[in-house]
């Protein structure tokens, strides 16, 4: 058996190619937001809003009024807070419910519920601790169920998922201290050894690490005679000689997680552990995300709706004045933000998770735009409810209680909803992620003509293929029926507001947004990659129109099934308004920024000419390294490992 090579040392180049390699390169299915990034409006991909079948909603329902009662008699969020943890029989009420095997075939013991009765119950369950809902949500949407659901076999399925529906916990490892969203630099090996992989390696914030039971690990397998090679997804079993979990991590929110730093020496996995073929790893993590990035979104859409809870509650009872601090504009206005944003969310999350139980569509940009609006929006809403609260939004619910009022957690909400724009794939990477998908039309047909290393021939060829391209698309970006009056009259019944006015909006302004990154790749052509600016502002319109038109959708939905139609109409009316202040800005930000100036500070910064800045204060961060070593070998740190029986 041949020693585990060193960290691999690529080059950005090089770590560009990797990922491009992962990702799913065809588009079977038609998109909405795909189709919304190249300035067609394509309503009839939404709307009418997809439902789901009687049967389905029927068990949903069932599971949730469970649920319900559990989560309201068993789960004390403030206990989690406090120490820090999950008690065990908690877990163990989870696994005698089947919440563990929600989304797992009945087959294999599991529950069968849809993607959207899974995000109710993440959101339910998130609502009275998040930390519970993390779990959850960690060991199904990208632990071990949702890759061996899409890519395992037969005989995989039939061992693990039962295991996993009722007793096992899993988690998901592909993150190596010096390895976080550029994963061509993965260290972690697997080196085949007869029917065999020997693995090496450390990984890094393991949620569900600390009490798994299976694990899900992404490690290089050296090319070899027989063996292909490269970054592969295999199932673990956490308790293997020569695992160790060796610390249990502590962090800003979330404070119940069982997140820990996990070492691998020597741990050897049968062969027939391996999920797809040698070198898939990375595409399997990415398609596996696709969907489960679908269950953020559900703990943000759980906490607007306590925002909105707790901010008319508050409002009402306080008083400024001489009127009910909710009749000041100022904090009015908060409100009117919690109450249309909630709205929105909810329309984007079950428009997403139901476009993704039928499978007629392509919603691998759809979940990233849900993942990453609802998480910033979160975030927002969360911030404004502390503010609304004033000192006592700041105040912890420990101590408002130890002093006579309320206990009413809304410092613990914003720090645990801070790590939603960074799970999963943080907000900056999300906007690279969703702006390569966005482009990707242009790409195919351009992408040679752009591209420094292509022979002039491969050039010429691609600049005739762009030609007949571009003759037949731009001409279609100069009118639409974003111009007519009477587009999409439906969303303009008689009493309710006007959504027809919004609709039109998003699409004149989705043909703006293809004009606008036409324009910026006729600019800056090969150099477009480097323009993240640029590009994180074309993906933030797109997230609002797709926000948007879901909210609409949404609306209309519930006012032909008489469920409170005419409010409906109103919140969506009133995100829509405010959505299209923040698309404006975004659009006049496209081309009037700082940018140019901030790249040169940057530039001082990082050259020390600005040291002179940081005079008069004393750092008090303790010493060591800024990034942990994590070279192969044996551990010498007592195993943390406690699976939960």
């Amino acid at each position: 058996m041949s020693a585990s090579p060193a960290r691999p040392t690529v080059s950005e180049r090089e770590a560009r190619q990797v990922a491009e390699a992962a990702r799913e390169q065809e588009w079977r299915k038609p998109s909405f937001a795909k189709e919304l990034f190249l300035g067609r409006f394509r309503l009839d991909l939404i709307h009418p809003h997809p439902t789901p079948p009687t049967e389905q909603v029927q068990r949903g329902e069932e599971f949730l009024a469970k649920l319900r009662d559990f989560v309201e008699t068993k789960v004390d969020g403030a206990l989690i807070e406090r120490e820090a943890r999950i008690p065990d029989e908690v877990i163990d009420g989870l696994k005698e419910l089947g919440a563990l095997g929600m989304k797992i075939d009945p087959k294999y013991g599991g529950l069968g519920l849809t993607q959207v009765y899974y995000n109710k119950a993440l959101a339910l369950v998130g609502s009275a601790s998040p930390a519970v809902g993390v779990l959850l949500s960690a060991h199904q949407s990208i632990g071990v169920p949702q890759p061996l659901k899409m890519f395992g076999t037969p005989e995989q399925k039939e061992r693990f998922l039962p295991r996993c529906a009722r007793t096992d916990i899993s988690a998901f490892l592909l993150t190596e201290p010096d390895v976080g969203s550029d994963p061509a630099r993965l260290a972690t090996t697997a080196v085949p050894d007869g029917d065999s992989y020997v693995l090496d390696g450390v990984k890094l914030w393991t949620t569900n690490g600390v009490v798994a039971d299976l694990l899900v690990v992404m490690a290089r397998v050296p090319r070899s005679e027989g063996h292909k090679g490269g970054i592969t997804a295999f199932v673990v079993e956490a308790g293997s000689e020569g695992i160790t979990v060796e610390n249990r991590n502590s962090f800003m929110g979330l404070r119940g997680i069982e997140n820990g730093v996990t070492r691998f020496h020597r741990v050897r996995v049968p062969a027939e552990n391996r999920i797809g073929p040698e070198g898939s790893g990375l595409k399997i993590a990415l398609t596996t995300l696709n969907t489960g990035r679908l269950s953020l979104p559900a703990s943000c859409v759980a906490a607007g709706k306590w925002c909105l809870k707790i901010a008319r509650e508050w409002s009402v009872a306080r008083e400024q004045w001489g009127k009910p601090i909710a009749r000041h504009e100022a904090v009015g206005s908060k409100i009117a933000f919690i109450a249309a944003t909630t709205f929105a969310l909810e329309a984007v999350m079950e428009l997403s998770s139901q476009m993704a139980d039928e499978n007629r569509n392509d919603i691998r940009i759809e979940g990233a735009l849900a993942k990453l609006f609802a998480s910033e929006m979160g975030w927002v809403m969360a911030d404004e409810l502390v503010q609304i609260r004033g000192g006592r939004g700041f105040e912890t619910a420990e101590s408002l209680a130890a002093r006579g009022e309320r206990a009413v957690p809304a410092e613990q909400l914003l720090r645990d909803l801070r790590i939603n724009r960074i799970f999963e794939g943080s907000t900056e990477i999300m906007h690279l992620l969703i702006a390569r998908e966005a482009v990707d039309a242009h790409l195919s047909v351009a992408g040679d003509l752009i591209d420094p290393d292509k022979a002039l021939g491969d050039k010429a060829k691609a600049g005739m293929k762009a030609g007949g391209f571009y003759a037949r698309w731009l001409p279609k970006l100069v009118a639409g029926p974003g111009q007519l009056p009477v587009s999409y009259g439906a969303f303009h019944p008689t009493g309710h507001p006007d959504l027809a006015v919004h609709l039109r909006y998003v699409e004149r302004s989705a043909r703006k947004l293809a004009r606008s990154t036409f324009y910026a790749m006729s600019r800056w052509q090969g150099r477009m990659e480097t323009k993240q600016g640029f590009l994180g502002r074309v993906v933030d319109i797109g997230a609002e129109l797709f926000a948007m038109s879901a909210a609409c959708v949404r609306a209309e939905m519930l006012r032909t099934r008489g469920e409170n139609g005419r409010e409906a109409y109103q919140l969506a009316d009133a995100f829509c308004r405010q959505s299209r202040l923040r698309v404006e800005e975004l659009f006049g930000r496209l081309w009037a920024n700082t940018d140019t100036i901030d790249r040169k500070v940057v530039d001082g910064v990082l050259g020390g000419a600005y040291t002179w800045l940081e005079a008069g204060i004393v750092d008090p961060s303790g010493d060591g390294p800024w990034i942990a070593a994590a070279d192969p070998g044996p551990s010498g740190k007592e195993n943390v490992h406690r699976p939960i029986r």
